[in-house]
């Protein structure tokens, strides 16, 4: 359906693909990996016609659509949530959009004389409008924002009101009730929950067009995939299977390639060794003359190229006294909506509790009240003896300094450690080279959030409290936190929506329900094994 031929391209001083081919056919799931700036976004533009390659052509069969989710989703307002979904469809919103004006047009008086003419014209559009499926489509739309977490009130809403989130799932809506012939999905998992993330993998799995798509979620990527294309210092090099299966495969072409690098390197330091040795003598001179020639020719194994993965050990939080965060009889509410009841529980020292609920349960409300960003309207909320806590929630990225650098960040929060620590720390999560000199006012909400959890584990509270962590993490960057975490030795209560962080990490589950709270014992694989769901309220 689409075939990149020989593609190259340039953007500013770096080449992002040089002679680069890779296909994408009918039924085809594939994932799309690299580093960060490896050129993911421009390849989906690229594709879209937004950008032409320098050198090569990408091809796309006739009469293909093509239905792109990226993070810029541009204004949205004025309208409904439903109406904004239902626009995207193609062809039968153009199709409704002529079956209203037609109506209007029968009731006008003034066009009486041509009502035969449009009465005629309005079965012919009411039948094609039947053909796509129109009256079914406001059905499908409403599913498809239920299944993205919308609740009915906010689907009748201005989508202009909703936060930069919830108009994302709006943008990925469109495209998934368009149903194209091919979906470009440019991070689709990044503002979901964990309930919506499960749904939109069952809609993925369930779409039988083409499907390229970058996630930072290796658990969804690997449910939904059966293809990989990684974008490989220039090159586009494909996988067959899911994203486990790259990994391996990827790791064992590697592990090949190393072995025969330094197979032909000893074979080549033997064949100069008796070059050197031989060189002067007449007697030998025939033999070397054939070993020199015999070099020129051999085509020289290069190593594998090396992803940079940087480890950084991070220091021994303070002990706590045993009883960490204790919560005695909080009621909490907002407005008429009631979050809590009378909610009791403690936390004891190194339990790493993960905090389930179906939205709007109060996962963030209580991680606040934990924090102290919040107070409840009546009970208790009490730290425990020697509790030094850290708090991470998507506002700390809004407290930066916009005129630091993100070295001056770090030096800020630590002025007395060596200048070579904190270098270590910033490449760790993802500031390698000059992007240390980078003004926070210029950083993504990805790079905000990996500068807020680097200044938070550089000296380590005993309690950390994070909301989403996450987030905007790439797979390298999480698998270090994840690393990273597993050696901490304080207490930990989080909310994440990313199954293998959960996975990892966790070792009691709170789940927040209308009756109260259900607390399991072992982390969210004894969870899901126990209750045969991987969220509150959906079976797996």
């Amino acid at each position: 359906m689409i075939r990149l031929d020989s593609i190259s391209k340039q953007s500013g001083q770096q080449l992002l693909f040089i002679d680069a081919s890779a296909t994408l056919q009918r039924g085809e799931k594939t994932g799309l990996v690299g580093p960060n700036g490896a050129g993911k976004t421009t390849l989906f533009r690229m594709i879209t016609g937004r950008e032409l390659p320098d050198e090569g052509q990408v091809l796309v069969d006739r009469g293909v659509s093509i239905g792109f989710f990226s993070q810029d989703v541009g204004e949205m307002s004025g309208r409904s949530p439903v109406a904004e979904v239902m626009d995207g469809a193609g062809d039968v919103s153009t199709v409704a959009a002529e079956l209203a004006s037609l109506e209007a047009a029968m009731a006008d008086p003034e066009r009486a004389d041509e009502l035969d003419g449009i009465i005629e014209r309005f079965g012919e559009v009411q039948g094609r409008f039947e053909e796509l499926g129109g009256y079914a489509l406001e059905g499908r739309a409403r599913e498809v924002l239920a299944g993205l977490g919308f609740s009915q009130e906010m689907m009748e809403g201005d989508v202009g009101k909703l936060s930069g989130g919830w108009k994302m799932r709006v943008a990925l809506a469109r495209i998934l009730l368009m149903r194209p012939d091919v979906m470009l999905l440019d991070e689709p998992s990044n503002h979901l929950d964990l309930e919506s993330l499960i749904w939109l993998e069952q809609f993925l799995k369930g779409y039988d067009g083409a499907l390229l798509m970058t996630s930072h979620d290796r658990e969804f990527m690997n449910r939904i995939i059966n293809k990989v294309v990684e974008i490989d210092g220039g090159t586009l090099n494909s996988y067959s299977g899911n994203y486990e299966f790259y990994e391996q495969q990827r790791a064992m072409n590697e592990r090949q390639q190393q072995a025969q690098f330094e197979r032909q390197q000893a074979m080549l330091a033997k064949e100069i060794k008796f070059i050197e040795r031989f060189k002067a003598r007449a007697s030998h001179a025939a033999q070397v003359q054939s070993r020199v020639k015999k070099l020129e020719k051999i085509d020289r194994v290069e190593p594998p190229k090396r992803r940079q993965t940087v480890v950084f050990e991070f220091g021994q939080a303070p002990r706590s006294g045993d009883d960490v965060v204790n919560l005695k009889g909080v009621h909490k509410r907002y407005g008429s909506k009631v979050i809590y009841e009378g909610l009791d529980f403690l936390v004891r020292r190194k339990e790493r509790c993960c905090v389930l609920g179906t939205n709007g349960a109060g996962k963030s409300t209580l991680l606040k009240l934990v924090a102290g960003a919040t107070v409840p309207d009546e009970g208790t909320v009490s730290l425990g003896g020697s509790v030094k806590m850290g708090y991470f929630a998507q506002h700390a990225m809004e407290l930066l300094d916009g005129d630091r650098t993100v070295f001056q960040a770090l030096e800020d929060a630590f002025p007395q450690a060596a200048q070579g620590s904190l270098r270590a720390l910033a490449g760790c999560f993802g500031f390698s080279g000059g992007e240390v000199d980078k003004k926070c006012r210029v950083l993504s909400g990805g790079e905000k959030a990996r500068l807020v959890m680097a200044r938070m584990l550089y000296d380590p509270p005993n309690l950390l409290v994070l909301d989403e962590p996450t987030n905007h993490l790439d797979i390298a960057t999480k698998e270090m936190l994840i690393g990273a975490l597993s050696g901490y030795e304080g207490t930990m209560l989080f909310v994440s929506h990313d199954r293998h962080f959960l996975a990892a990490l966790s070792n009691r589950v709170l789940e927040l329900t209308p009756e109260g709270i259900h607390q399991y014992g072992g982390g969210y694989t004894e969870y899901v094994a126990r209750t045969g769901q991987e969220a509150p309220g959906l079976h797996s």
